[in-house]
């Protein structure tokens, strides 16, 4: 039996008083990457909280590699190896490249760090050229960039990525995609949460749909986009 490496077990969260996820079940095979797609609203975004402990669910489980993570704080979670790409990048725009980075670093689970300054910016060679400068005067596809990589300082084994491809140019996308694939085949379990569907099916392994809150479908990508008719009710055409 495959190991899971991220599992939401019939997940509920409020916002106040707002029910925003309900009985939401899903998992993260190790190694593979999992497409999470919904209209606006849908409850996306209120998964990643979920998952990584700024949104504690008020029903059901979490957990990292069998192990329950959901009443433990965002810095236990963190330190259980799951790091966040937040949606609108999220940078420090006050600190430089540099230290972007080496605020974020931890090494991996008492292991010899997979990813450390150089080899993250040995991936993204602009931010090697501009590790000095302050993070508020890079470009939109640096500041992607910048915080993929410093998701990575983290040592992460399971990396969740929320909308990395908004608000950047098409040529940009293409780059960040790139790098999701060589993420990927390097073994790390990714969560991709994105509005552009055709960018998920075009490289996720699995994918589960998110309507009003709920699991509407969850299935191989190949399998939802050949054989499913549902899949033009939840998401439209692409």
């Amino acid at each position: 039996m495959a190991t899971s490496a991220l599992a939401l077990e019939n997940v509920d969260a409020f916002y106040g008083d707002s029910h925003v996820l309900h009985g939401v079940s899903f998992s993260l095979g190790e190694g593979r990457l999992l497409g999470l797609l919904g209209r606006n609203g849908a409850g996306k975004s209120t998964c990643m909280s979920t998952i990584v402990g700024l949104l504690p669910p008020k029903r059901g489980d979490v957990s990292v590699f069998g192990e329950t993570v959901s009443r433990m704080s965002p810095e236990l979670i963190a330190n259980r190896g799951v790091a966040l790409v937040p949606q609108g990048r999220r940078i420090f725009r006050s600190l430089t490249v540099r230290e972007n980075l080496i605020v974020a670093a931890r090494n991996g689970q008492g292991q010899k760090s997979t990813w450390t300054e150089e080899t993250v910016l040995a991936m993204f060679p602009r931010l090697r050229d501009r590790r000095s400068h302050l993070a508020a005067y890079l470009s939109g596809g640096e500041q992607q960039m910048l915080a993929i990589g410093r998701a990575l300082m983290n040592n992460p084994r399971v990396l969740l990525m929320d909308e990395p491809s908004e608000g950047l140019a098409p040529q940009i996308v293409v780059e960040v995609m790139s790098t999701i694939r060589m993420l990927k085949a390097s073994g790390l379990s990714i969560l991709l949460v994105e509005q552009n569907p055709a960018l998920v099916f075009d490289i996720a392994d699995d994918v589960a749909i998110l309507n009003s809150g709920e699991i509407a479908l969850i299935d191989s990508a190949k399998e939802i986009r050949l054989n499913d008719p549902r899949i033009k009710q939840y998401l439209g055409v692409f």
